[in-house]
């Protein structure tokens, strides 16, 4: 993909860190607070009052001072654009660690131009971490730019994954098993974290059997400008794929192939 104009990059960079600074406040003012409200959804999911104010924030930046800018957002109803370009909002990240105290929560922003995310931001406050990325200039975390890893032995690689029971989350699919055995080394980080620890180069497979466009945008272009690939788990450059597989790239093929029953059954996985 082309780079984005600087003078565009300057643009959406300026507002993604205004509404990341707004939200960690909102998000930190309800941390650890005992009165938080917390909802269930409709698909059973948890929801709470920080989440719909850090949205609500969101839009009414966007309403205030971006004219046509729509926005697609976990919380509320998509917003159309008159403009080609959107903001795409998960307020809070991670809210089922957000409500029992755990600071691994994020809110993920990115914008999305005709089309293409151009530009995202994943800020994590309680961790004192943000991410950022544009289309073309590289991925950055408080500054330092992000290279992910080299390893392309999955003898050596660290592979993330979310929830293992599939009770409150979708487990990773009983065909990942003989990848599973083949890597060093398995962790459950789950959420934004897993697929930042790939951008970092501190893992190689970060594996999301459940995700929604606004759980995708920021974190897919922060992993591919850091030199990584994140697809859908039939490998398709989509926010629309309902899954996420973020990688170093180099083993990319391989967790794509264990995902296929065609390679399953010719014994590649």
């Amino acid at each position: 993909m082309s780079k984005v104009p600087d003078t565009d990059i300057a643009r959406w960079a300026g507002l993604l860190d205004d509404l990341a600074d707004r939200a960690d406040a909102i998000a930190l003012r309800w941390f650890g607070e005992p009165r938080l409200q917390v909802d269930d959804k409709s698909d059973g999911s948890p929801v709470s009052e920080a989440d719909r104010a850090i949205e609500a924030m969101a839009r009414d930046v966007v309403a205030s001072g971006w004219p046509g800018l729509g926005v697609l957002g976990e919380e509320q109803e998509d917003t159309p654009s008159t403009s080609g370009a959107r903001l795409i909002i998960d307020p809070i990240d991670g809210t089922r660690n957000f409500v029992r105290g755990i600071p691994v929560f994020a809110s993920l922003l990115a914008v999305e131009q005709d089309g293409t995310v151009v530009a995202g931001v994943v800020s994590a406050p309680a961790l004192g971490a943000r991410w950022r990325a544009a289309r073309g200039v590289g991925a950055f975390r408080d500054g330092k730019r992000l290279h992910v890893s080299a390893i392309k032995d999955l003898s050596r690689a660290h592979l993330f994954h979310a929830d293992l029971s599939g009770r409150a989350e979708a487990a990773p699919p009983e065909r990942l098993q003989p990848i599973f055995r083949r890597v060093l080394r398995t962790r459950g980080f789950g959420d934004f974290y897993q697929h930042m620890l790939v951008a970092e180069g501190a893992g190689e497979i970060a594996i999301d059997p459940k995700m929604q466009p606004w759980d995708i945008a920021a974190v897919k272009i922060i992993v591919e400008e850091a030199g990584g690939r994140s697809t859908s788990f039939r490998g398709e450059d989509t926010l629309h794929g309902g899954a996420l597989l973020s990688s170093n790239g180099l083993l990319h093929d391989a967790v794509i192939a264990a995902l296929s029953e065609e390679g399953v059954r010719a014994g590649r996985a």
